[in-house]
């Protein structure tokens, strides 16, 4: 009860999730890799928070932490997932039974995975898949959870849903794969919703459709949405705030406006201008300017410096960079950075 109390009083009434100092390491024999080194974040109620970074980063293993689906060898060996549920109570997601996770997982939590066709199963109907979720978390019979699924299937807005209903997700595109993949989510009107790259694979009209989508669902219901993608464009359109990671560790956290305004780490710098601009990309001479990518790659999760993780790349490096990691410090109010020559940006 003193646990459950103290977990309560680190979690204000405007915040549903908190992630703080998350460790998840992955142990193969002798060598461990830390993909997800000591990660803090919030998510408030109805906001969407958006994790960015590159491939590597860690965006991906933080979000299946917070679910409890990470694959062996995969562990969570530090840190809490604070989460408020609907009765008011507050749970550590990363002490909880896999019983009692199970009856978190799809009623209070939902995610949406990167790719639809391998995480719908192709032996049964969408519409089954959908009532198999219902049905698992709320007393209704079979015939009630069919209703629900083309309530859902209507929801985000499947044309002919009654027939789509009974159809196999290989009868479908992959944008209709993907609203399935949604409504799958949603069934149960979850208060968290986690979407891992959820247009990647999808065309740019569709990836806008199903944006417009997710945030016309989120005002519907009032729930948070912690977004996980590596495109910062998409991020300008979708999120309140962005948490910016680099191997393993946040390295920037700000509201949306503050960061695109006035980024203060040079990945986060670096990230923006691969942005396409067609002003910024076009020279006196009307040619096209080249996009200025960031130089080298994210270093291994097996191997990480003794430093910043970014000093190899960064353009701002001194000497002490490479010697110990920066920690994670106020630049603004509510700006943070893991930076320690900010302020020349």
């Amino acid at each position: 009860m003193l646990a459950e109390n103290r977990s309560e009083a680190s979690l204000d009434k405007d915040t549903i999730l908190k992630v703080e100092d998350l460790r998840t390491h992955f142990v193969m024999g002798k060598r461990t890799a830390k993909s997800v080194d000591g990660v803090t974040l919030t998510v408030r109620r109805g906001e969407t928070l958006a994790v960015v970074g590159e491939s590597g980063s860690g965006k991906s293993v933080t979000s299946l932490s917070v679910m409890r689906l990470l694959a062996d060898p995969g562990r969570v060996v530090g840190g809490s997932i604070l989460y408020r549920m609907r009765d008011g109570s507050v749970v550590d997601i990363a002490t909880l039974s896999a019983r009692r996770m199970r009856r978190i997982r799809g009623k209070e939590i939902a995610m949406i995975f990167q790719e639809p066709m391998t995480s719908l199963n192709p032996l049964y109907t969408v519409g089954d898949q959908i009532m198999e979720m219902v049905r698992l978390h709320e007393p209704v019979s079979r015939s009630q959870a069919r209703a629900r699924a083309l309530e859902m299937l209507e929801l985000v807005e499947i044309p002919a849903a009654a027939k789509r209903l009974d159809q196999y997700p290989h009868e479908m595109s992959g944008g209709m794969r993907q609203r399935v993949m949604i409504a799958l989510a949603l069934a149960c009107r979850p208060a968290l919703l986690i979407a891992d790259e959820p247009t990647t694979a999808l065309d740019v009209t569709i990836q806008s459709q199903i944006l417009d989508l997710m945030r016309r669902l989120q005002r519907e219901i009032g729930m948070s949405i912690l977004f996980v993608t590596h495109n910062l464009g998409v991020v300008a359109e979708t999120a309140h705030e962005v948490a910016v990671m680099y191997a393993g560790r946040v390295v920037e956290q700000a509201r949306v406006q503050e960061l695109f305004a006035r980024p203060r780490h040079p990945y986060t710098k670096g990230l923006l201008a691969c942005i396409p601009d067609a002003k910024r990309d076009r020279a006196p001479d009307g040619t096209r300017r080249m996009l200025d990518p960031i130089p080298g790659s994210v270093p291994s999760v097996l191997s990480l410096p003794a430093g910043c993780s970014f000093a190899a790349r960064c353009p701002l490096v001194e000497p002490a960079c490479e010697i110990e990691p920066p920690a994670l410090r106020e630049a603004a109010a509510n700006h943070l950075t893991r930076c320690r020559r900010h302020e020349l940006l």
